[in-house]
């Protein structure tokens, strides 16, 4: 046993040497270099890999994206195409007033949100970023022939009736919302495996490596978002149309084939992709690292200097593609749990206890999850601003002039493309001309930091429920004034675009900011956890939204039968208070991200300096 311990010592002095003690930069890329190097057939398999084992990582790279963007966007462009009028249909169809819609769209949101923990789990322990994928993929197939399948048959809705002409329209039975209930589950269920899989696996075709393939997967991001965006405007307005002015049933047709459409392009490029075989869900790992700190919490630390031989650190397992962590004296407490204490180590120096004994490498994964939860945090009132152009703003263009010329009417589901617009427009300007012009500035590879990015974001997000406020005050004005016996306010629905735009500029600065933070600050297995952070913060959103709404719903209601803000009849509620109280709490949460944001610690940053880039790693 001694001589065990004695070999488990030298063994953790040699990996805390390496990982802590500081080295140039040369012997840094060169150890990169050779950290790249693995047995190719032992951890990918497809992509048209060497044979040798000692083979450098040939990814597919742009080769695989025709096929990984092009799925990411068919599957987009359905759920979309089914989704961006689903106010409406829920407001006409099913004849729920908007407080109701707003819960059912709030709460299924919510739950689609959550499902990607559930999917990450599921691919990072068992099934992989591909397998996961393709079977989510038949799971949102089904959720949509069952939504099809609501809209052809009269039988699965409410009797057809017309509210704005006064007519007393009878809701849906128990069973038509059970019926939908399932339609939604089944969408949930597809969702919780695409969403926090398709940018990892994009991102899993380049070398990050290499200079070109960390340029690579920069430039992934900001086009990911950009060719769904692009396409997306095909479905907020041909869709939607056809939905609005032809038929429900062909409107939620055209999505479904599209599904099937991104299911066959995806297995088509089956054979370029690089698959990265699961390796462990780290959530256990998170679990086991709070419960030895919890159970060590009465050890004293050793002194920074003084750590040979008392923590365990043994090697990663060959050929994963983990970056090794070092020690760090960020939240110390955690460091408890991986110091060894006599009774924890096998005789071949493995680990005997591993809910008492954890790796260096486990607890620095904790604090990496650790230290970005207040940032996550404020992206959820942010989310919050942005997910009112699905349910408010829909009911407030149902109640303007959507007339283009004397025959044309703007579906008010289609509204939407302006933010779309603003984010297609934007992106390439902004990837193309503005990071090269900020990168020769700030010698920041991605031109400004993402933190800083995701603030510019913030602020307009605030700015956005200002400008809905405003023209939602503009409307009811009017509405009040020379609305017809519809309810219909005599002022073009173009008085939104401001507040839709702002809503872009929001999204493109601020939640792609996310994405990208997520993805480079966590480490690299845990990148489905990363995706599915991100998920989360649109359910907290969602839910926040759903708890607001009931809130205000029953406050604000007068006790003389007055209506409340956010009453059935929009002409009678104060919707332009609801924003502005979101802009309220946007302030807020602005200054709690400078807060929170200062205090931030770059897990590695990449700079540029005479076209040489350096990687340059914070602890």
């Amino acid at each position: 046993m001694e001589n065990s311990e004695s070999k488990q010592k030298k063994l953790t002095c040699s990996w805390i040497a390496c990982c802590t003690k500081g080295f140039p930069v040369s012997s840094y890329k060169s150890m990169q270099s050779s950290e790249s190097e693995y047995d190719e057939k032992e951890k990918y398999h497809g992509g048209d890999l060497p044979e040798s084992k000692t083979a450098k990582r040939k990814p597919g790279g742009w080769r695989a994206m025709p096929f990984v963007l092009g799925n990411e966007t068919f599957e987009r462009l359905a759920s979309v195409g089914l989704l961006a009028n689903f106010t409406v249909f829920l407001l006409t169809q099913y004849h729920m007033d908007q407080v109701t819609a707003s819960n059912v769209l709030s709460i299924w949101s919510g739950l689609t949100s959550f499902a990607p923990l559930v999917g990450a789990y599921l691919s990072d322990t068992y099934l992989g970023r591909f397998k996961t994928i393709a079977y989510a993929q038949f799971g949102s197939l089904l959720g949509m022939m069952t939504l099809t399948l609501i809209a052809w048959v009269p039988q699965l809705l409410p009797p057809s009736c017309n509210a704005s002409l006064g007519h007393n329209c009878i809701g849906p039975t128990t069973l038509q919302f059970a019926i939908l209930a399932i339609a939604l589950l089944f969408l949930s269920i597809g969702g919780g495996g695409i969403r926090p899989c398709s940018i990892p696996f994009g991102v899993d075709q380049f070398d990050p490596n290499t200079e070109e393939g960390r340029k690579g997967i920069n430039s992934f991001f900001n086009w990911y978002y950009l060719t769904f965006t692009i396409v997306l405007v095909l479905a907020l307005t041909i869709v939607v149309y056809i939905q609005d002015t032809v038929s429900w049933a062909l409107g939620f047709a055209i999505p479904t084939m599209l599904m099937v459409c991104s299911i066959v392009l995806f297995f088509i490029g089956t054979r370029l992709y690089v698959h990265v075989k699961p390796e462990g869900s780290i959530f256990s790992g998170i679990g086991q690292s709070l419960v030895a700190a919890y159970k060590k919490r009465k050890l004293k630390l050793p002194n920074e200097g003084d750590v040979d031989g008392i923590f365990y650190d043994p090697p990663l397992k060959e050929g994963s593609i983990v970056k090794k962590l070092s020690l760090t004296n960020k939240y110390r407490f955690l460091n408890k749990a991986a110091i060894i204490t006599e009774g924890e180590l096998q005789p071949d120096g493995s680990n005997a206890k591993p809910w008492r004994l954890c790796t260096i490498q486990q607890i620095e994964e904790v604090k990496c999850l650790v230290k970005i939860i207040p940032v996550w945090a404020s992206g959820i009132i942010c989310f919050l601003s942005m997910g009112q152009q699905g349910t408010f703003t829909m009911s407030q263009a149902l109640k303007m002039d959507r007339h283009l010329g004397p025959h044309f009417q703007i579906p008010a589901g289609s509204l939407a493309v302006i933010s779309m617009v603003t984010i297609g427009v934007w992106l390439p300007i902004y990837d193309r001309v503005v990071v090269p012009a900020l990168r020769k500035v700030t010698r920041i590879e991605e031109g400004i930091t993402l933190l800083q990015r995701m603030g510019i974001g913030i602020i307009f997000s605030v700015l956005s429920m200002i400008a809905a406020g405003l023209a939602e005050r503009k409307r009811r004005a009017s509405a009040l004034e020379h609305a017809g016996p519809d309810g219909v306010a005599p002022i073009s629905v173009m008085w939104l675009a401001p507040q839709l735009i702002l809503m872009g500029f929001a999204e493109a600065f601020n939640i792609i900011g996310q994405i990208e933070f997520y993805n480079k600050e966590f480490p690299e297995n845990m990148s489905s956890v990363a995706n599915s952070l991100f998920s989360v913060t649109a359910a907290g959103a969602n839910y926040l939204s759903a708890l607001m709404v009931n809130i205000l719903h029953n406050v604000t209601r007068g006790k003389n039968g007055q209506p409340d803000w956010l009453t059935k009849d929009i002409n009678a509620g104060k919707v332009e208070n609801f924003y502005f109280l979101i802009a309220a709490l946007g302030v807020l949460n602005f200054v709690y991200f400078l807060y929170v944001a200062r205090l931030y610690q770059y897990k590695s940053r990449v700079w540029v300096d005479e076209d040489v880039e350096l990687n340059v790693v914070k602890q």
